[in-house]
């Protein structure tokens, strides 16, 4: 791979926004990222809906079961997140084994999938430390920015 062809590469990181790229070539394999990885800023928890004026009519015991609140999320239970729409994949190429699977222990440096977007392999991190509690999408799914990949337990 010569100067220009890393140039060009780089330009098209920097035209889409991508933080990595992973190219392979037989047994040659280049790997380009730029920036630090920061994890996506939480979204504002949704505005509080208008009280209404009038007294509130009487509820039957099945409706206010119904708007009983969910049960609370578990907080030793984290999200690793798609940082970019593509295609996951759970391990390098079909014959090999998947990165991680339930019960694995992971650390912020472990690989834990890929997602391919325009042709570009790009290996995802897990950023933090625990165990993968769930793996929440299938090999070859079509996934979103931000989406759930995995659960990992902390400790």
């Amino acid at each position: 791979m010569d100067i220009e062809e890393i140039k060009t590469l780089t330009d098209l990181m920097v035209d889409h926004n991508l933080s990595e790229i992973m190219i392979r070539d037989g047994d040659k394999r280049v790997v380009l990222r730029r920036g630090d990885r920061v994890a996506a800023p939480a979204l504002p928890p949704p505005a509080p809906l208008p009280i209404p004026s009038a007294p509130a009519p009487e509820t039957t015991p099945a409706a206010s079961e119904a708007t009983a609140p969910t049960a609370e999320a578990d907080p030793n239970l984290a999200d690793i997140s798609s940082p970019m729409v593509g295609t996951f994949y759970s391990a390098s190429d079909p014959d090999s084994p998947p990165y991680v699977q339930v019960g694995d222990k992971v650390n912020p440096d472990t690989v834990v999938c890929i997602i391919e977007a325009m042709k570009v392999f790009n290996e995802i991190k897990a950023e933090i430390s625990g165990t993968v509690e769930s793996i929440e999408v299938q090999n070859g799914d079509a996934i979103e920015f931000g989406q759930a990949l995995m659960k990992v337990r902390g400790g």
